[in-house]
């Protein structure tokens, strides 16, 4: 049963953990079984999906019925603050081994194959004919010759994009510190609208990518760090723009105040996270 211990506000207990491992468990069992070609693979997978859907909403509303019934004080905002800031490191990690091994590829895994430095025997004996060159599949051609995408194009909207809503969520923080609801309902709206519209463009990039380009997964290690670094951040906006979807109607219900937002603040601090990782992506991905 939920409490108030001294100062410190102790949730009662909640099934909402429990439903989310099994969601996420169905989720993985039934994907993996469906790339692998088992029977009822795509079905465990969306059923897991759907307890995941189901999971979030649950416990975004008890959180969301706590937090307008005065149950947190500043001790409870102050544990959210360093649970938000190390789940946003865990992503940084997240990222970073994504980048590593392009990185790790890239610098040496490659230029080893083409015969450079420890992969002088390795390319001699068996990979001879292989020049040492990125973007590469591999020595073997895997998955076939494919063309990159250009930085000029979709990317850069892309980046445009997500730096625009950068900018409009601080606008509509400042305007929720200053009292605006209106400003903050609609510079909160934009920054969703811009969000959807990037993974649109995406959406469009991948299709451009697997039917004029035969840039897949499968293309080689350059495919799957191209599609696992910007398949993932586009994970990330999408959450992030369902977080603050949420965010705008708790806005238009009045759940904040110029001095007590934290879940604002949360949204937005994921939000410039996923900004910062795409500009990585562009430079590091698309350019370099």
């Amino acid at each position: 049963m939920a409490q108030t211990s001294g100062a410190y506000y102790v949730p009662h207990g909640s099934h909402w953990p429990i439903v989310g491992s099994f969601g996420l468990s169905g989720t993985v069992v039934g994907a993996g079984m469906w790339l692998n070609e088992t029977a009822g693979g795509k079905g465990i997978m969306l059923v897991g999906i759907g307890l995941l859907i189901v999971m979030i909403a649950g416990w975004f509303g008890s959180v969301i019925r706590e937090s307008v019934s005065g149950l947190y004080n500043r001790q409870v905002d102050v544990s959210f603050r360093m649970g938000m800031m190390w789940f946003i490191f865990s992503e940084v990690m997240f990222f970073a081994a994504f980048f590593g091994a392009l990185f790790y590829a890239r610098t040496f895994s490659v230029p080893w194959l083409g015969g450079e430095g420890h992969g002088a025997m390795t390319n001699f004996y068996l990979w001879s004919q292989y020049s040492a060159a990125w973007p590469t599949n591999g020595p073997q051609d895997v998955g076939g010759a494919f063309s990159t995408m250009s930085p000029w194009g979709i990317p850069l909207l892309n980046t445009l994009l997500l730096l625009s809503s950068g900018v409009t969520i601080t606008i509509a923080h400042h305007a929720l510190r200053a009292g605006h609801r209106g400003r903050l309902l609609v510079f909160l709206a934009l920054t969703v609208l811009l969000g959807v519209v990037f993974l649109g463009f995406q959406a469009h990039e991948y299709a451009e990518a697997y039917e004029h380009l035969n840039l897949t997964l499968g293309s080689g290690i350059y495919g799957s760090t191209f599609f696992m670094l910007t398949g993932f951040h586009g994970l990330h906006v999408t959450l992030g723009a369902i977080i603050l979807a949420v965010i705008w109607f708790r806005c238009a219900k009045g759940h904040f105040t110029r001095d007590n937002h934290f879940g604002f603040e949360a949204a937005a601090w994921y939000w410039h996270f996923v900004d910062v990782v795409w500009v990585c992506l562009f430079v590091f991905v698309y350019i370099l």
